[in-house]
């Protein structure tokens, strides 16, 4: 395949992708189920980053908490930056195991899927929880929600998204 079809397919894949991304937002929404909607959020993260690249995979990760703001799902605006930031942690962690331990798959992908989940939530954790929350003088039922929601919940999700990437990501490799 030349380069410049390479090109196109990695765009286009990146694109639908995207479009995945928002109908799964949307489609979680009315749940209510943040176990539900992060797991496949990371999931859809870690699978565009494996088959798409690092920049698409960054790309994806910005908007994403952007489009969750826009269908209803998402917290406040001030998070958002924060939210994009966790995400492309996790991106970054899972893009560079991999490209560093060619040749040992097994091993790329434990250490990504613990050390992403442990990176993504610690960044969370600390830009939500201990910095943004207490700058922000939320009433306190709101900050005791918001402090929920990023602590143990976002690890628990960046390691389920990475359970439920490893097999998609193993049969997209096969694809091409």
């Amino acid at each position: 395949m030349s380069k410049n079809m390479e090109k196109t397919a990695q765009i286009t894949f990146t694109g639908a992708l995207t479009a995945l991304l928002v109908v799964l937002q949307a489609a979680t929404a009315p749940m209510g189920n943040t176990l539900v909607t992060g797991t496949l959020v990371n999931a859809l993260l870690i699978v565009t980053v494996r088959s798409c690249g690092l920049w698409p995979g960054v790309f994806v990760s910005v908007l994403s908490p952007v489009m969750a703001k826009l269908v209803g799902i998402g917290p406040l605006w001030s998070l958002i930056p924060f939210i994009a930031l966790g995400n492309t942690t996790l991106v970054l962690v899972w893009h560079f195991p991999g490209k560093a331990l060619l040749g040992r798959k097994k091993l790329a992908a434990a250490i990504s899927l613990t050390a992403g989940a442990l990176a993504k939530a610690a960044v969370l954790y600390l830009g939500i929880v201990k910095l943004a929350v207490p700058m922000l003088e939320l009433p306190q039922p709101q900050a005791a929600v918001i402090s929920g929601m990023f602590s143990l919940p976002q690890l628990i999700t960046a390691l389920l998204g990475g359970i439920v990437a490893l097999p998609i990501c193993a049969v997209l490799k096969k694809r091409r």
